[in-house]
């Protein structure tokens, strides 16, 4: 899912040892079919400037790839429609308010987490919990120089404009809100207040998790992004298992065909036993993690 930051940052089981060639992994893996390879990157949907240049094998996958897969067409999303689709999904216009939905204790603990960090959550009055999550994220990540400009979508929806390739969407934006706006209040409750209290340290793990998404440090990302979501069973179910269990079905219909694919999903979908690639290697696919070797940026 977009824009959630750590866990929309980023998202098999793997260290990231060096060899003794100065090779190492990254988070991109390759399936293999009868005649075609789909190729599955994990993304950080937001970069900065000195996270630059990625990988070149990512380039050289993007080269044999034909067909660019995303979680959203990105070439086709209309950004009037994304805000509208935002506004009626996460924004309330009946009166009700944050801290009607909160509660009295937990929007007071809100408050304080929220000032810590220098955030008015009274700008955020008309927004429901999950979209005031998400919200915060999004300005603590920009604070420190995050760009959606920089990240592996728009780098890769720029690339295939370009080249021609044609791209395709795993979801649509209603479905991908319809997953945060059909949560539980609770859990929403518990995913804003955890977004707040987790806002501080931000500056300081990021860069952590982004060295762990480029050397390939899979078991990293694992203790970085699901160990955390993986405390609300709820939350961590409707965006992240169900999903990839989907994602995976779709990707092995695909390995029956003669094109090469890229899917460009978050990171956090390829972590653990239940990220895409465990997936796909349970049904006995092919499967393996791809390596930046010595000599190459």
């Amino acid at each position: 899912m977009k824009l959630l930051a750590r866990g929309l940052l980023l998202g098999l089981l793997a260290s990231a040892a060096w060899s003794d060639d100065g090779s190492h992994p990254v988070t991109l893996w390759r399936a293999d079919g009868p005649s075609n390879s789909v190729y599955i990157l994990g993304s950080i949907h937001l970069l900065r400037e000195k996270d630059h240049p990625l990988p070149l094998v990512i380039d050289e996958a993007y080269a044999d790839a034909e067909i660019i897969v995303m979680e959203l067409d990105m070439d086709d999303l209309d950004p009037a429609y994304t805000q509208a689709a935002f506004n009626r999904a996460g924004v309330m216009s009946d009166g009700t308010t944050l801290r009607d939905l909160m509660g009295d204790a937990a929007y007071a603990e809100a408050e304080q987490a929220a000032a810590v960090i220098d955030i008015p959550l009274d700008m955020l009055a008309q927004s429901e919990p999950w979209l005031a999550a998400m919200t915060v994220e999004l300005m603590m990540l920009y604070r420190i120089g995050f760009d959606p400009l920089l990240g592996i979508e728009m780098i890769m929806t720029t690339r295939a404009t370009q080249d021609g390739k044609p791209i395709e969407g795993l979801e649509t934006i209603d479905e991908q809100l319809s997953f945060l706006d059909g949560l539980p209040l609770e859990a929403q409750r518990e995913m804003l207040l955890q977004t707040l209290a987790e806002g501080a340290a931000l500056s300081e793990s990021i860069d952590e998790l982004i060295d762990a998404w480029r050397y390939g440090d899979t078991r990293t990302l694992e203790e970085g992004l699901l160990s955390s979501i993986g405390e609300q069973p709820e939350l961590s179910d409707a965006l992240v298992t169900n999903r990839n269990r989907r994602w995976a079905e779709t990707i092995a219909t695909w390995l029956d065909e003669d094109e090469d694919y890229l899917v460009v999903v978050g990171a956090l979908h390829l972590v653990g036993d239940e990220g895409v690639p465990n997936l796909l290697a349970d049904k006995g696919i092919g499967i393996h993690q791809l390596r930046e070797h010595a000599g190459l940026r």
